[in-house]
């Protein structure tokens, strides 16, 4: 022995522990692990997985496209590459006609940056510069992405890599507006925002007159709007985007997860045409992109994915069990430490507080998102562990609930019990 280790242990892992369950194969919402334990993905794997694992149709669908070509770079455009954002196009919001296609929600939002950025050089604006957000919000890992996202704890280690951008409230459009005006507006080129918050505070709407206000503010001071539809897209909230729920048309907007289900790794920006027109008007290219963008083989899966959506209903599925699975949650809000239940669609979160009486948070030592996580995952649910501290990016504790589309009612109920069981043990540690 050369003192290293085995080579499944070389992975560079996210977070460092003792045991890491292998994963063997996946039937519907179940996953299975080596030692044939079942697991329950009231997750969906990080709000990715739409119609369940192990779909043999798309499996097919992939190993067809795979047999003709899986790959082919910006010398060609592919069939699944057309039909796909033709599919995309007649979900969008009117007028959201032009698809740009990466790898992943980080790539998403990166464009919509960058695609921004050209608008308003090709429009004669080259001031225009700086995205508002919002504090604690999540637009990704990478530099730009991560300049935009709010989410303290997440930013830290790379502050001196960050780009100087404004932050705001959550849901505070005379704030935004403040905000622009300080800054002045000739420098503002876009506000990015999620319809329904996912991993920062899961389920978390905002005021009914927000987004229409939010629109007016935008067009006032020539500002684009960008919504992150990455965990909301494709009907995680029970509408094809979460943005559908105000009937406000964005600029452009960010999609990832759900377009495939997990099944590859794809995402999207979709632009307003007038955008994509202005920007070619004088411009002779777009300079961004990445490799695996728009691959035939991942657009063939993505494609196939939405037909399913689309055969099986599965987003009027996904509001029905989304109604059913709120109202079972709430139930939890009888239990001594859970404050808040919420929700659109299958997109929920449950709050925690040390003394819901005065809303005082746990202290961050404690842990308790963690061990709420690791209870219901030892009896075979897996929730997801909302990101530290929503409440100012240092206190705050909760969990998100975001299964496949496919969920059944006694599923539901399952998840609802076992998130139950899992509270009541850590209330009797604390």
């Amino acid at each position: 022995m050369d003192g290293r280790s085995e080579p499944t242990e070389r992975i560079f892992h996210r977070a460092r522990k003792d045991h890491w369950p292998r994963i063997s194969h996946g039937r519907g919402c179940y996953l299975y692990d080596t030692d044939g334990m079942a697991y329950l993905d009231a997750c969906a794997g990080v709000h990715v997985v739409s119609i369940g694992h192990g779909v043999e149709e798309i499996a097919e669908a992939m190993a067809d496209q795979a047999r003709k070509v899986a790959f082919a770079y910006g010398q060609f455009i592919s069939q699944p590459q057309i039909d796909l954002a033709r599919k995309i196009t007649d979900m969008a919001p009117e007028g959201m006609d032009r698809v740009f296609f990466v790898s992943g929600g980080s790539e998403a939002t990166e464009a919509a940056l960058k695609i921004a950025r050209k608008y308003h050089l090709e429009s004669g604006n080259p001031s225009k510069y700086q995205v508002i957000s919002c504090w604690q919000s999540w637009h990704g890992n990478t530099i730009g992405a991560l300049s935009m996202s709010g989410r303290s704890a997440w930013r830290k280690d790379y502050t001196p890599y960050l780009l100087d951008f404004p932050h705001i409230s959550q849901h505070s459009a005379d704030e935004l507006e403040r905000v622009i005006r300080q800054v002045g507006a000739e420098y503002i080129s876009a506000f990015i925002v999620e319809p329904v918050l996912g991993t920062s505070a899961a389920g978390m709407a905002p005021p009914d007159n927000y987004f229409s206000t939010v629109r007016d503010l935008c067009d006032h001071y020539r500002i684009l709007l960008i919504i992150d539809e990455v965990v909301t897209g494709y009907g995680r909230t029970g509408v094809d985007f979460g943005i559908d729920h105000w009937g406000v048309v964005p600029d452009l907007m960010a999609t990832g997860k759900g377009l495939s289900s997990g099944y590859t790794p794809i995402a999207a920006t979709i632009a307003r045409d007038e955008i994509y027109e202005t920007i070619y008007e004088t411009a002779p290219t777009f300079v961004h992109g990445h490799t695996y963008g728009g691959n035939p083989l991942s657009c063939a899966t993505a494609l196939a994915v939405q037909e399913y959506v689309d055969r099986h209903d599965l987003v009027a599925h996904c509001a029905e069990m989304g109604e059913v699975m709120l109202e079972q949650l709430q139930t939890l809000t009888e239990l001594p430490m859970v404050s808040t239940v919420r929700g659109k669609g299958l997109l929920c979160g449950v709050e925690f507080t040390a003394d819901k009486a005065q809303g005082a948070p746990f202290e961050p030592s404690l842990g308790v998102t963690g061990r709420v996580v690791r209870e219901a995952f030892d009896r075979g649910v897996l929730i997801m562990p909302g990101a530290p501290g929503p409440m100012d990016g240092v206190y705050g504790d909760h969990v998100a609930i975001s299964p496949p589309y496919t969920v059944s009612e006694g599923e539901v109920d399952r998840i609802a019990k076992v998130l139950r069981e899992a509270v009541v043990a850590v209330e009797r540690t604390l």
